[in-house]
């Protein structure tokens, strides 16, 4: 379930969701990002007709989703808690390396970290990041992270990444966090293929869906993985028949993991049942 957006942007709502998903029987929250929105952007919002985020507002609430998982992480004690995405170009690798691995540790181990390359070319500029070559930055620091969680002296010598000898404390209480690669590009898929734990196309509809996971599934065998290992992710809507539907459909091309649009707590319980019931989970 997305959640720290609209009521889980405040303090109580953020509690109110984080416990009611958890009690409800909901496997995970999932975190979206923005670290500013410059105003009039013209970069198109890939994810609505519109080309514009939330109905076209420019001025909402979005807490950092790491500070915010955190957050959460302190009022739940099962929940997995996962960005979706982090625009990880944007960001130092290391700190967030040092952040996500001290989530993970603090938490028991339930972090996801969904990372992408993000569209907002004016957010880029906003933060002296160029917009080009953003991909290749994913890449390395994607590979980053994974050396600085498992080696005990990590060095990596790279375009965009260079560092010797570091060495980063606590580690993921499981040896690291899943990474899930999330985009609904041809770019996105060959990246999951490559690099990913797992892959999230966002709502696709299932025709585009399956195309970009043979596209997935493709890169991974030629970079000699098991595609089978690749958990396959994908956005639904709040429940009601429309959705189950959806959800039998996304099943059937190999998705494990649905995530739904953040609920009112009076909603999330009995959602969480119906879910349940409908689809035979515990």
């Amino acid at each position: 379930m997305y959640a720290n957006t609209g009521l889980g942007s405040t303090a109580a709502g953020a509690t109110t969701l984080a416990q009611g998903a958890e009690a409800a029987g909901f496997e995970s929250m999932w975190t979206v990002e923005h670290v500013v929105v410059p105003s009039g952007y013209q970069s198109a919002y890939p994810y609505d007709p519109s080309g514009k985020m939330a109905g076209g507002a420019e001025e909402f609430d979005l807490p950092d989703p790491l500070v915010w998982l955190a957050y959460a992480a302190a009022v739940t004690t099962k929940i997995k808690l996962a960005t979706g995405i982090l625009v990880l170009p944007q960001r130092n690798p290391l700190i967030v390396a040092k952040e996500v691995a001290t989530i993970d540790h603090l938490s028991g181990g339930r972090m996801v970290l969904g990372v992408g390359v993000g569209w907002l070319a004016e957010e880029f500029a906003a933060l002296g990041v160029p917009f080009s070559g953003r991909g290749d930055r994913l890449d390395e620091y994607i590979e980053a992270l994974r050396r600085l969680w498992t080696q005990d002296k990590a060095s990596m010598h790279g375009e965009h990444v260079r560092f010797d000898n570091c060495i980063s404390r606590p580690r993921p209480a499981h040896g690291t966090v899943p990474v899930v690669i999330g985009g609904h590009t041809a770019a996105a898929a060959r990246r999951a293929g490559r690099l990913g734990d797992g892959f999230f196309p966002g709502t696709a509809g299932a025709d585009q869906l399956a195309e970009l996971f043979r596209i997935m599934r493709d890169a991974a065998e030629q970079a000699g993985r098991d595609p089978s290992s690749i958990e396959l992710i994908a956005g639904g809507g709040r429940p009601g028949d429309e959705t189950y539907a959806r959800i039998e459909a996304l099943a059937k091309l190999g998705v494990s993991r649905v995530v739904v649009p953040a609920m009112t707590p009076d909603r999330l319980d009995s959602a969480g049942h119906a879910l349940a019931e409908r689809f035979g989970l515990d």
